[in-house]
């Protein structure tokens, strides 16, 4: 996202002048709280909000980002170990849990061009000039992605854009296909897994991918070093293990990765490794190859910024790619801290960040990281005071995020009975920089998540963190920190904009892949938070490369740590919040007006693509694409599709589910209302049992279509996006794969798990009276 420097201008300024955005004065309610107890909890957080410093947090970053420190190096280890020490010397109880995962490192890459002409490429990120840790380069990990499986091909090259679908549909306009051939994909329009697994499906013999100007680099701005983007020879490390499958280690899905001698088996048959050979490129690597292919001129939206004209190929160009892996099991360090619980020991908040790192990992993911060791630090000083949280909280900095959320997965796994017994909540941050509050999450959340934000203050406009994602909202219609709203664009910017004037709360973002909340939310079914701030420092172009450094952030990133602060505050009140609660902030009338509208998309969908079907039909029997085809260009009509079923899909018990769970959220809201919106004793953990259970409840055991480990019916990474969600993913997928069968049958499956949330709903709230 681009730098919004002209349009924080006229917010700030619009502060004073709209009572939209005039500071909102703390209201005494607190839910979940008794007026007498939301007065002690708000000096609580009070004093803890007071106490996280800027300084602090650039000294750990400064600290933990000095040498590389990726799985298996030794950094990683010591940070780990540095980071249990500081958090003992706070009076903390700490410790380092250890799991033993598959990691390979590089051992040889080679890419050339060889036919027409012959080309080595470097796969080599230089030294900045200034920057003094770019040049550790005896400590970097070589550019690679990993879990990519080893091979030696040679083959001729065609540029496929991005590699997602609608690219290869494009291509068979075009009449090209990649079969036997090498993809070379930018980055971007979807996770990078999703490249090498399309290229693989049709019939690719290997994959790279390379960084577009157009995306991270001088399209947007000046590069690294004298801005903050992507310089010609920077690479985007990452793996490309296929997570919409699993995540964590690969070699034991649903299992804790705790034996250290366990045997690798054949690679082929880890159903998460590729298929394909795959390495990523800088754009001065990939420019030599790029201009050498003939065949069609790529379509408009299919060019990037490099000086050359986007041909498709297959031609004369041929390419040679040799990689070979080490394929070892490397030991994690996850760092695990526990505050027990004064009175509700067995109900945990489980917060997290991770820090490993590709390289010096700054920005990705020590920012977030920093604002955390603050929160920790600010608890030990609140219990030297007195304060005892109620439940008690577990802090994680986990390792081996950036391979596949490795630390988190293997946690959560090896302590899933406990966790599925006991956990209240799960809050995540990754990266942070400067400008709005990215809120993404469980829709039972919403309203409490929310209530933090207010009582926030942003240290650049001093309005509140809630007014100014408000703000960004009605400018830009957009989530705050750039997290989307609506699943797929689904939700007008109109419509957005209506709602962030006028609805009470904002919505928050559904949550799909890309880290360390997954195997909690999506796996175990623990109500989860991912929070960050962002929007106005570009990190994107240094993203996984050597220059993700204390240098860079310090120049481009959050320069003065304010928001590293910000983030300390906000999660940290968060997960106070939810921790000293009587009865747990829980609502479902936000989840039940979130899953209207999930429906809403899905019959719009239906109805869309059954459009598509047959006016694509009509066309080709009215010959059309033969009328308006160039003979001097000429593209292949698209195949006649198989018609969509006579009927709609029916989408009654969905809607029937969604209505039984809106009359049981708003009994239990009157059933709150009457006690005030708090309680306590025994009713009250009555409740709060039940409470506990509620996104469990959206859990099928059997999981989605095609992958068993994904188990929540409501959000899940999609199959052909990766990071991207896909909102009621078994009905939502089954559709865009036109497989109708399957849709209807998922709409009655999707539908139990819904009425199971309104049955408890509904015990929740009849235990309340």
């Amino acid at each position: 996202m681009r730098r919004p420097s002209v349009v924080v201008a006229v917010l700030i300024f619009s502060a004073f002048l709209f009572p939209g955005f005039a500071p909102q004065q703390q209201s005494g309610e607190m839910a979940g709280y008794s007026a007498q107890d939301a007065q002690t909890e708000r000096g609580w957080e009070s004093k803890f909000q007071a106490i996280p410093k800027p300084e602090n947090a650039r000294n750990y970053l400064e600290r933990l980002s000095a040498h590389p420190h990726a799985v298996g190096q030794p950094y990683d280890k010591d940070n780990a170990e540095w980071l249990a020490s500081q958090f003992k010397s706070w009076g903390l109880d700490s410790h380092v849990e250890n799991f033993y995962v598959l990691m390979p490192w590089p051992k040889e890459r080679v890419v050339e061009m060889v036919e027409p002409t012959r080309f080595t490429l470097k796969l080599q990120e230089p030294p900045v000039p200034g920057d003094p840790t770019s040049n550790q380069q005896n400590e970097q990990l070589p550019t690679f992605n990993a879990y990519s499986i080893d091979g030696d091909v040679t083959a001729p090259l065609v540029y496929v854009n991005y590699g997602v679908p609608a690219d290869y549909e494009e291509l068979e306009r075009l009449g090209v296909n990649v079969k036997g051939a090498i993809a070379i994909a930018r980055y971007g329009g979807s996770w990078r897994g999703i490249k090498p697994k399309l290229a693989a499906e049709h019939g690719a013999v290997g994959c790279i991918i390379y960084s577009d100007p157009r995306d991270d680099g001088y399209f947007d701005g000046d590069t690294f070093p004298k801005g903050p983007y992507r310089p010609r020879d920077g690479v985007q490390r990452g793996s490309v293990a296929d997570m919409p499958v699993y995540s964590g280690d690969p070699l034991t899905p649903g299992v804790g990765a705790t034996d250290p001698n366990r045997k690798i088996p054949d690679l082929h048959t880890v159903p998460v490794i590729t298929k394909i050979p795959v390495l990523p490129i800088s754009y001065a690597d990939a420019e030599p190859l790029l201009r050498s292919l003939t065949g069609p001129m790529a379509p408009q939206r299919m060019r990037g910024a490099l000086g050359l004209p986007y041909h498709i190929g297959p031609g004369a160009t041929k390419v040679h790619m040799k990689l070979a892996f080490d394929w070892k099991i490397r030991t994690l360090y996850d760092v695990i801290t526990r505050i027990p619980g004064s009175e509700y020991p067995d109900e945990w908040i489980v917060r997290g960040n991770h820090h490993d790192g590709w390289v010096n990992g700054a920005d990705d993911p020590l920012s977030g990281q920093i604002a955390e060791m603050e929160e920790l630090r600010a608890y030990g000083e609140l219990l030297k005071q007195g304060w005892k949280p109620k439940r008690t909280i577990i802090y994680a900095s986990w390792d081996g995020e950036e391979p596949g959320l490795l630390g988190s997965t293997e946690w959560a796994e090896t302590h899933a009975a406990e966790l599925q017994q006991k956990a209240v909540m799960y809050v995540n941050s990754d990266s942070n920089t400067r400008g709005f509050l990215g809120m993404s999450g469980s829709h039972t959340l919403e309203p409490f998540i929310n209530s933090i934000a207010r009582d926030i203050t942003d240290p650049e406009t001093n309005i509140t963190a809630w007014q100014r994602a408000q703000a960004l909202r009605i400018s830009r219609g957009s989530g705050g920190g750039g997290a989307p709203i609506a699943e797929d664009g689904d939700q007008s910017v109109a419509e957005q904009r209506r709602e962030a004037r006028s609805r009470h709360d904002l919505r928050i973002g559904a949550l799909g892949s890309g880290s360390d909340y997954t195997p909690f939310l999506q796996h175990l079914g623990i109500a989860s938070l991912n929070l960050g701030y962002g929007g106005e420092a570009n990190s994107g172009g240094v993203y996984h490369s050597i220059y993700d450094d204390f240098y860079w952030y310090t120049h481009f990133g959050d320069t003065t740590f304010a928001y590293a602060r910000t983030l300390a505050q906000t999660v940290g009140t968060a997960v106070m919040r939810m921790a000293d609660a009587d009865l747990l902030p829980f609502d479902f009338a936000s989840l039940a007006d979130t899953l209207k509208m999930y429906v809403t998309q899905l019959k719009a969908l239906d109805r869309t693509t059954r459009q598509q079907i047959e006016e694509s039909n009509r066309e080709l029997q009215d010959g059309v694409y033969r009328a308006v085809n160039d003979p001097q260009h000429p593209t292949t009509p698209p195949k006649e599709q198989a018609a969509a079923p006579g009927q709609a899909l029916d989408f009654s018990a969905l809607d029937a589910a969604v209505d039984q769970l809106n009359r049981a959220a708003q009994r239990y809201q009157q059933a709150v209302a009457a006690h005030n919106g708090a309680m306590n004793g025994a009713s009250a953990r009555q409740v709060n049992a039940l409470l506990i259970q509620s996104e469990r409840k959206l859990l099928l055991d059997s999981g989605l279509p095609n992958r068993p480990w994904y188990k929540h019916q409501i959000y899940a990474p999609g199959f052909y996006t990766g990071y991207g969600v896909k909102t009621i993913p078994a009905v939502r997928e089954a559709i865009e794969q036109k497989e109708w069968q399957q849709a209807q049958e998922n709409i009655g499956k999707v539908a139990g798990v819904i009425q199971a949330e309104a049955q408890l709903a509904e015990q929740a709230a009849n235990a309340m009276q």
